[in-house]
């Protein structure tokens, strides 16, 4: 038997459905006059990715969030507020994950500024695949999700994680793309050959999905960040995770959780993620009998639109290995 006083874990953070409307949340009007470039502010990476890949080399666009930071427990800078109050155009993920943001919007003065939602029109889901709460079940008295600063990370909206689907991915594009065409129809063409291109690979990434993750139908594997339902979905896995937000710990409760879950659900591996000290995971999976991996949420990496890809292929690649049944 496991015992329960582990330390504490350290952890980190198909055709495409019909396109969204773009939230664009003052006038219609054009900002740019004929010679000016459009400045753009992207919220985290994927956001940037795929704006960056839309806007190439005709609209300036900056990285809000430094890669590598913690979406969820962001705090906002002066530089932030300057970059923000000097832009025309932000684009951001929405479903409540950019939650620092409307202050942000509102302190920088910035009364013209308008906004693009990628996740407008994208149904959300809640809990396809179960998020146990250790915590609830156990009657500790501790929230997972809000923070010690009082940051609430229960994502009302639904869940925020959609860039992780390719098929969704592509959904993000076009919100994307029509959202620059309508603050910038001189550039039209630009827009919607680069989103083209760029939609034609989210769409062979998505055949590659669907093509070598089929023989592992209903794979389940543990996370302790609820950031893949979306992938689970689509490709027919089930993920199940022990807590909604990235954590500094896991409580003795959380680990007892992960022991019960991965007998309940026969789960295949435990995920951590990259950039993250994981010695007592691998201690915990050593202890389960089970493999740890690292999946990518995608918050860190290359400002390179084409890094969407690799670390897709690698999460690919990741999700055969964990769930190929042991020889």
């Amino acid at each position: 038997m496991l015992a329960l006083g582990v330390l504490p874990v350290a952890i980190a953070c198909s055709e495409a459905p019909p396109p969204p409307e773009t939230d664009l949340t003052q006038s219609q009007e054009t900002i740019a006059s004929s010679g000016d470039r459009v400045q753009i502010v992207a919220t985290f990476l994927p956001m940037y990715w795929f704006t960056k890949a839309i806007a190439g080399d005709v609209a300036d666009v900056e990285l809000l969030i430094p890669p590598g930071s913690d979406v969820h427990e962001y705090q906002t800078k002066p530089a932030d507020v300057r970059a923000i109050a000097n832009a025309d155009l932000i684009v951001k993920n929405g479903l409540d994950l950019e939650s620092f943001l409307d202050e942000t919007i509102a302190n920088s003065g910035n009364a013209k500024l308008k906004q693009i939602e990628a996740s407008r029109g994208i149904e959300a889901i809640d809990r396809l695949s179960p998020v146990v709460e250790p915590l609830e079940e156990h009657g500790e008295d501790h929230a997972h999700e809000e923070d010690k600063n009082g940051h609430d990370h229960s994502h009302e909206a639904g869940n925020p994680h959609v860039w992780m689907d390719p098929v969704l991915a592509q959904q993000q594009t076009i919100a994307i793309r029509d959202g620059l065409i309508e603050i910038d129809p001189k550039n039209r063409s630009t827009y919607e050959a680069n989103a083209a291109a760029y939609i034609e690979q989210l769409k062979q990434l998505d055949r590659e999905f669907q093509e070598e993750l089929k023989p592992y139908s209903n794979c389940s594997f543990i996370t302790f960040h609820d950031a893949y339902p979306y992938l689970a979905q689509r490709y027919n896995l089930q993920q199940i995770a022990v807590v909604e937000i990235p954590e500094t710990s896991l409580s003795p409760g959380d680990i007892q959780t992960t022991i019960e879950a991965v007998e309940q659900y026969q789960a295949k591996a435990l995920f951590g993620e990259p950039g993250v000290d994981n010695k007592l995971l691998e201690s915990l999976s050593q202890d389960l009998n089970l493999k740890l991996y690292s999946i990518d949420p995608l918050v860190s990496g290359d400002l390179d639109p084409q890094h969407y890809f690799k670390a897709m292929q690698s999460n690919l690649e990741t999700l055969k290995t964990a769930c190929k049944p042991l020889s």
